[in-house]
């Protein structure tokens, strides 16, 4: 990995908009590459249409494309104009009518480097509770000349074993780019621990403004360290935050700290100790409402 600036662009999407996204998207990006000199810019989930689609998963399939398509085209000539690299998250269409991905490609000034599809569907969200997405199941990590770079969408932050194993492919920086509303401690709490869980630098974008189910995005994109401190931080309105990722960031226990890192949560683990870690289960309390996963 080599230093770079990595940017969070936040703004208010319009709800199944696609042309209006896409023109306020490239607005937002060419005034943050200019003003911080961003080598990685990352947008909110599903920016194009919104979290919630007006209608069904056959009217988000009709109103998105395909990956590549015209959609990522927009994010491919942006970041060969700018020079930069997107992390360009939208819905995708899948082959058949109705099947839909929550999905961000990673987008280089030479084209599309690769595309993560939501493992973590939200329960709402998924076919299951009455939702649009079909789930992927591979993680993602793609070499730049940046460094290496992964992505998570949203709910997929919630779970440790994704930014685990998306860290062990090699991953130096992730990117989650989210449709967050749930509480901020929520989303502050699983943004700085899966940073420190993987020491890696760790791009949150959220969404802010209204959402098509009439909730709330409250913003708050950060950029944090592989210690879990802040580099940068939004408020709950358009705009972007930047910070530089500097490489070898682990050597103290604190950036600008004396105390000098003697452990690497990745390599100490006691993998004997992980029996069980894969099989199926659930939580001892019961939640309001169990959606499952089809099987």
């Amino acid at each position: 990995m080599r230093s770079f600036v990595a940017a969070a662009v936040q703004f208010a999407v319009e709800p199944m908009n696609v042309k209006e996204n896409l023109s306020r998207a490239e607005g937002w990006i060419d005034r943050c590459v200019k003003e911080s000199g961003a080598h990685l810019v990352v947008l909110p989930e599903s920016f194009t249409t919104g979290f919630t689609p007006v209608g069904g998963a056959e009217d988000l399939w009709d109103a998105v494309s395909e990956i590549p398509g015209p959609l990522t085209d927009q994010g491919v000539r942006w970041a060969r104009e700018m020079g930069i690299y997107i992390v360009f998250p939208t819905y995708e269409r899948g082959s058949q009518r109705g099947v839909v991905y929550n999905s961000a490609a990673l987008i280089g000034p030479s084209g599309i480097l690769g595309v993560y599809r939501k493992t973590h569907p939200f329960p709402t969200e998924r076919l299951e509770g009455g939702g649009w997405t079909t789930p992927g199941y591979e993680p993602f990590c793609v070499e730049t000349e940046l460094g290496k770079i992964g992505i998570v969408i949203c709910y997929d932050g919630d779970f440790p074993e994704l930014a685990r194993v998306t860290t062990l492919m090699g991953a130096e920086v992730i990117c989650r780019p989210s449709a967050f509303m749930r509480t901020f401690d929520h989303w502050n709490i699983t943004n700085l621990a899966r940073a420190y869980d993987n020491h890696v630098y760790w791009i949150a974008t959220n969404s802010v403004g209204r959402d098509a189910s009439g909730a709330y995005f409250f913003g708050g994109s950060m950029i944090v360290h592989p210690s879990a401190m802040k580099l940068a931080q939004a408020r709950a309105s358009d705009e972007y935050v930047w910070a530089r990722l500097e490489p070898d960031p682990i050597r103290r226990v604190f950036p600008n700290s004396s105390a000098e890192q003697w452990f690497d949560h990745v390599e100490d683990r006691n993998l004997r100790s992980y029996k069980g870690l894969l099989d199926q289960g659930r939580c001892p309390f019961e939640p309001a409402r169990r959606i499952p996963y089809g099987r």
